[in-house]
């Protein structure tokens, strides 16, 4: 029997797109709670390895592992691989996801296709192989009282509709309906599904909304708390979900975006 001094000790959790931004803060987060952590990248093997070697330099667990998210092959042979190296799998974070912006009378049909097969298909991909390793396992209380913990990394744009980017707004409702659906499918198995919706975080993402001064003070009109969000923001909430502590959360978007969706224009009454 497992004794428990860190919340996720003696599980293991996949991270899609770690290499860097939020992933990369969630994948430290998530060892630093005492999880083994597959650190997911699908080109950066450099940037992945630092996290993996920050990782183990706080004591922790782990290994690197190229996948595309959007190729099944590939989702395969990264849960064939963890499965190999720790015999199961508790927690899937669903992070990676990018960016291809365009007005959209001039969006491409790869545009499309290429942020949906990220964002949305790469989701449906990794959940449907964790959840088959969390029906094959079950519960088992040493280790959780959940079967499995699922977390899709949506936004808040999920909410909040994105003029110039409806290729990216698209797939996280996609994210959003595809969480709640499995949440209520899985839930008597006692599988969780929840999402976090980040709001503006400091990432090679959206570098550009705060590299100036003028960038960032401008952006801070969107966010009542006055400040830009942090990896390790999120890097919490993701504990929290993965965690026995949230055992009765199923089907939820967190947000973490410092009050964006609380309408800031109505600050000085609209």
């Amino acid at each position: 029997m497992i004794v428990k001094t860190k919340k996720l000790q003696g599980q293991v959790a996949i991270v899609t797109g770690a290499s860097s931004g939020i992933g990369a803060g969630v994948a430290k987060a998530l060892a630093s709670a005492g999880a083994a952590v597959v650190v997911n990248y699908s080109s950066s093997a450099d940037k992945a390895e630092e996290v993996l070697k920050e990782i183990k330099g706080e004591g922790g667990d782990g290994f690197t592992i190229k996948a595309d998210v959007s190729k099944e092959e590939d989702v395969l042979r990264m849960f064939s691989e963890t499965i190999k190296r720790y015999g199961t799998v508790d927690i899937l974070v669903n992070n990676a996801g990018l960016q291809k912006d365009a007005k959209f009378h001039e969006m491409s049909l790869e545009q499309w296709d290429h942020v949906i097969g990220i964002n949305l298909t790469g989701q449906f991909l990794c959940a449907r192989e964790a959840i088959k390793e969390f029906i094959k396992r079950g519960v088992s209380p040493e280790r959780s009282l959940s079967a499995g913990k699922i977390i899709c990394m949506s936004s808040v744009h999920e909410v909040i509709p994105w003029a110039g980017h409806a290729n990216y707004a698209a797939s996280k409702g996609g994210v959003m309906m595809l969480m709640k659906t499995i949440a209520q499918e899985y839930a008597p198995l006692k599988i969780r599904v929840n999402s976090i919706g980040p709001g503006a975080i400091r990432t090679p993402i959206n570098y550009a909304a705060w590299q100036t001064p003028q960038a960032y003070n401008q952006l801070l009109k969107l966010i009542p708390a006055k400040r830009i969000g942090e990896a390790e923001d999120v890097g919490r909430a993701a504990v929290w979900l993965a965690s026995d502590d949230s055992e009765y959360v199923n089907g939820i978007t967190l947000f973490v975006d410092g009050g964006m969706l609380l309408y800031p224009g109505f600050e000085d009454n609209g």
